[in-house]
């Protein structure tokens, strides 16, 4: 496999992350530096980064409920908890599958299957995200189509994949986009304010009953439909992109 990937494996990062270590020079395989993106690493070589020899990690899956006030990060501003701050200390090598600002709460997602995050967050696989979203007043149902036609943001056009009213103030959005602080800046265009988002599903996967600050890993089901979900994404994106 390529030398990024096998790093992502170790717990090193994102792959592009792994790539900046391999172009900085911080890797050095069978005893020999490397800066070549395109080096393959083989069963029995030896791989090491800094010093340290690197094998790959187990894969784990964990879910965690994000609550609001914290941050989607490793490091702390203003004196807020990242999420790493309410998971064991072995997960400290995992990464967060896409983001959830400060404000918003819910479902997130955390790994070391470099490949699976970066087959959910690519922007070609338009993954479902859902949101239970509640505003600071009655929505009304008219602004639907705009919602779902898109609204134009700075980045481009931002819309609502599916958009369902469970009560007056309050509704469930799904997104296929990831556009920074979407659900907030769509509705603020519409004149409404978002005052709690709450993320409760990623693709197949759900939050349910898993309390506020509370994490567990995923079930061996869960890991199978998410991956059959990734692969099912990635070949409707290739049958349209070769369209």
């Amino acid at each position: 496999m390529r030398l990024n990937r096998y790093l992502a494996m170790c717990g090193m990062g994102s792959r592009r992350a792994c790539e900046q270590i391999i172009l900085d020079g911080d890797v050095v395989l069978n005893g020999r530096p490397v800066s070549d993106l395109s080096i393959r690493v083989e069963s029995g070589d030896s791989v090491r980064v800094r010093g340290r020899e690197m094998r790959p990690a187990a894969i784990r899956f964990l879910v965690f409920h994000k609550p609001a006030g914290c941050l989607s990060s490793r490091v702390s501003q203003g004196g807020k908890p990242t999420v790493y701050d309410f998971l064991p200390d072995n997960a400290a090598t995992l990464a967060h599958v896409g983001r959830l600002d400060a404000e918003s709460e819910g479902l997130l997602l955390l790994t070391n299957d470099g490949k699976l995050t970066q087959e959910l967050t690519h922007p070609s696989r338009h993954v479902e995200k859902e949101y239970e979203v509640i505003l600071d007043r009655t929505f009304d149902a008219q602004h639907i189509p705009r919602l779902l036609k898109g609204v134009y943001l700075e980045e481009g056009r931002a819309r609502a994949a599916h958009i369902h009213i469970e009560a007056p103030n309050k509704l469930r959005v799904v997104l296929t986009q990831g556009i920074n602080r979407q659900i907030r800046r769509m509705f603020a265009a519409l004149g409404y304010k978002v005052k709690r988002l709450t993320r409760v599903r990623i693709a197949t996967l759900r939050l349910g009953r898993l309390a506020r600050g509370a994490w567990r890993e995923l079930t061996a089901k869960e890991t199978a439909a998410l991956r059959e979900s990734a692969a099912s994404l990635k070949t409707k994106s290739r049958r349209k992109s070769a369209r």
